[in-house]
């Protein structure tokens, strides 16, 4: 018995699944984020008349605009395709979010993503997480990564030589 606790806890200590970490967190994060753009979807309706919009353009637009690149960045994010690129809007995002809609004036307006206090944080905290770490192996980003920085049989002996 005593063996099995040793080898439980000094196994994993040497050892670690960061790989699979990452995955579960991009699955994980990009599930979150793709439930948030259906919950926009569907209310699409109701959020419109009470919305403003953002650069010039009109809150239909806008709210399209913004569940459009939600929608790409989850995608993205899940399957490990430029994450780096993909955390970026949605950090944004969240720290805009963090700031407007936490602050004491909002409005009925601002419950569109009816986050909960700590909420927001928790994203900021995944993306900078993401966007330092990486996508890690189990990823499109690192397919292709190792497909262009592999080299070819033939540089290689050349280089032996």
């Amino acid at each position: 018995m005593t063996n099995f606790f040793k080898n439980l806890f000094l196994y994993s200590v040497g050892h670690t699944y960061s790989n699979l970490s990452r995955l579960f967190l991009r699955l994980f994060t990009g599930i979150m984020f793709l439930q948030l753009c259906i919950r926009q979807m569907m209310a699409f309706d109701s959020i419109v008349p009470t919305f403003g919009g953002f650069l010039g353009m009109s809150p239909e637009t806008s709210i399209t605009v913004l569940v459009a690149i939600e929608l790409l960045c989850a995608v993205c994010i899940m399957l490990g395709l430029l994450t780096r690129l993909a955390v970026l809007f949605p950090l944004g995002l969240m720290l805009a979010v963090e700031k407007v809609f936490m602050s004491s004036q909002a409005t009925v307006t601002d419950q569109l993503f009816n986050f909960q206090p700590g909420y927001p944080v928790m994203f900021i905290g995944i993306f900078v997480y993401m966007l330092l770490a990486g996508p890690g192996k189990i990823s499109l980003d690192y397919i292709i990564a190792a497909h262009f920085t592999e080299t070819p049989a033939d540089e290689q002996t050349i280089d032996n030589a």
